[in-house]
């Protein structure tokens, strides 16, 4: 059925699916498309927006784009890289920019130019960026609407082309005037609502019975979110009897969460479902890994090889049964599933064994194309109760990806990074602070890489450590205002090319000195991982007291193999608000609520030092690994 839509140019980045959805939850059909396809794509297209991408427009390898499209009467709005290919396409420049700007900035409006898409907007606006390049001159007929400290054509216009172009991701929460640059921008197209919830609940249903077929459905349960949802759309399109729910203990599930789970589903009338112990098979699969990478890989594997026993076990007839996920698109988009994006991390729905499954068509993922947002207002047009649908993220390898491993060396890459990051951290000026924070204040670096993405890249970098007046008994100070600790967390990443994190240490044993803190052996055991459920019960259960749990998207416990003998460990605390996954803020605790967490894990005696990751995504991931 023709339908009159938005067009995202899908340019490799991770925003471009966050695009189309943002214009949907609006009431506008989106499609993607590669920025190569030709001009009968456009039929019914009433705007094309041009998303941002990993590459560089002056790199060797760029997105293949068909620069006809910038000859068709229908506006277009360049977002970020996309702003790049507008200003290209009408002999603007575009160079490396002097400083980068990642994360917040001040856009100031130009206050003689008057613009469609920034109609009702105020003057000045938080805006979102991830950029090293820049336009250096703007393109011919453009004029410039928006400026930051750091970018003089950071919003233009060409109004006679219909065209308009951003060096801002409009597409994320964190630019807060984006839905309505978008309304706008919908508006100056002509272009009509036609889109809403009920009818992408309609439409997955449908696409269900129709993957589905005659077959029936094995679904992973992780107990997570996104699995819940799926389990009951396969219940209400397919029936109870066509589906069959398996929830796996792999050994990596929080403190007593496989129970938990199995009491949530059968309060809700699910008793299509059954539980396998199956922790020793995964805890063996790891069993000496320390490359975050190949853990991924083997938890992934590992569950189609449980899903095999399981099959045989049950006597199922496996070609009469396909294997259903609850993927993501962020999960897609991370492990580099699309044509022009890159690897941000290798997700356990998307190892060879499901790829092979995929190839066959034996898998069903019913809501891929969507977003965590998304899918917790399809759970609730389902009549799901909040506790399922409104729980904290929890991926399918579980706690097995916030266990960080080492065999206890450090490398000569890894040792001169570390001191070039040192050096770097050194260099760095703060003076955001208070003067009494100021004065105490001292700095250092982890020797542990962890992952980050930065313009679209992943990196795996050092975490910098900001450390402020002891105030007893191994309690450090930790400065409450927002601001102050995100201005000096933006700077370190900002300026620094070998740390993509900023950490504020609490905590540390008082009887052991900074300098015994060491890299220790240290792999993904029962041992280790009961430590870090202790440490992450304390957190959970103070979260749920204090009725912040539900005030925060998702609460992560670090464990780090860094202390002072070998069977201790020192623990990262990563709370963090976000809408899309796609960007996060770290999360402000209570003094209070803080405090209590900080003291209930200094009492555990194997916790050598405690932190708390202070950096927002980008530059840094919501995990370490």
């Amino acid at each position: 059925m023709s339908r009159q839509k938005i067009i995202v140019l899908d340019f490799g980045s991770q925003y471009a699916h966050l695009i189309a959805k943002r214009f949907r939850m609006l009431g506008y059909y989106s499609e993607i498309a590669l920025p190569s396809s030709d001009l009968s794509v456009f039929e019914d297209c009433k705007g094309i927006v041009f998303s941002g991408g990993p590459a560089s427009v002056y790199d060797d390898k760029i997105p293949e784009f068909n620069s006809k499209i910038l000859e068709l009467d229908i506006p277009i709005l360049g977002l970020c890289y996309g702003h790049y290919i507008v200003q290209l396409g009408y002999n603007g420049k575009v160079e490396k920019a002097s400083v980068g700007e990642f994360g917040f900035a001040q856009l100031i409006l130009n206050p003689e130019v008057k613009s469609p898409i920034f109609e009702g907007i105020d003057s000045v606006q938080q805006v979102w960026m991830s950029h090293q390049d820049g336009v250096t001159k703007i393109g011919d007929g453009f004029e410039v609407v928006g400026s930051t400290k750091d970018c003089p054509y950071a919003a233009t216009q060409n109004l006679s082309k219909k065209r308009f172009s951003l060096q801002c991701h409009c597409e994320v929460k964190d630019t807060p005037c984006g839905n309505k640059i978008f309304e706008n921008f919908a508006r100056y197209c002509k272009m009509e609502k036609n889109w809403d919830q009920e009818t992408v609940l309609q439409i997955i249903l449908e696409q269900i019975k129709t993957d589905a077929k005659d077959k029936n459905v094995l679904l992973f349960l992780s107990g997570g979110v996104d699995s819940t949802i799926v389990f009951a759309l396969l219940n209400k399109a397919l029936g109870q009897d066509r589906v069959l729910g398996l929830h796996i203990d792999n050994g990596f599930m929080r403190k007593d969460e496989s129970k938990k789970v199995a009491t949530a589903y059968k309060q809700f009338g699910f008793n299509n479902f059954i539980v396998e112990d199956a922790s020793q098979s995964f805890l063996k699969a790891i069993s000496g890994l320390t490359d975050p990478q190949k853990k991924r890989l083997a938890v992934g594997e590992n569950f189609i090889t449980v899903r095999n026993e399981v099959v045989k076990k049950q006597k199922l007839d496996e070609e009469n049964w396909l294997l259903a996920q609850g993927t993501l698109y962020p999960d897609i988009i991370e492990s580099g599933g699309t044509k022009n994006s890159n690897v941000i991390k290798t997700h356990h729905n998307r190892v060879k064994g499901i790829q092979d499954l995929i190839a066959k068509g034996m898998i069903i993922e019913p809501i891929k194309d969507l977003y965590k947002d998304e899918v917790r207002s399809i759970g609730k047009k389902l009549g799901l109760s909040d506790e399922l649908v409104m729980r904290h993220p929890f991926p399918g390898p579980g706690l097995s990806i916030n266990v960080l491993c080492s065999d206890g060396t450090i490398s000569e890459k890894d040792k001169e990074d570390f001191e070039q990051a040192q050096k770097e951290l050194d260099s760095l000026k703060f003076d955001m602070f208070c003067e009494k924070c100021n004065s105490s204040l001292k700095r250092s670096v982890l020797p542990i890489r962890s992952v980050g993405v930065q313009g679209d890249f992943r990196t795996y970098r050092f975490p910098a450590v900001l450390t402020f007046k002891e105030e007893g008994n191994g309690f450090y100070h930790f400065p409450g205002k927002r601001e102050k600790l995100e201005a000096c967390s933006s700077l370190i990443t900002n300026s620094a090319k070998f740390i993509n994190r900023t950490c504020v240490k609490l905590y540390q044993n008082p009887n052991i000195k900074t300098e015994d803190l060491k890299i220790q052996k240290g792999w993904c055991t029962k041992d280790r991982l009961d430590q870090l459920r202790e440490v992450d019960n304390i957190v959970l259960t103070e979260l749920h007291k204090s009725l912040w749990y539900e005030k925060i998207f998702q609460h992560l416990t670090i464990d780090l193999p860094f202390a002072a003998v070998e069977n201790h460990a020192s623990f990262v605390l990563r709370p963090l608000c976000s809408e899309d996954v796609m960007t996060a803020r770290f999360a402000m605790l209570p003094e209070d609520l803080l405090n209590t967490i900080v003291k209930k894990i200094a009492g555990l005696d194997f916790v050598d030092a405690l932190y708390f990751d202070a950096t927002n995504k980008p530059p840094a991931t919501f995990g370490w690994e």
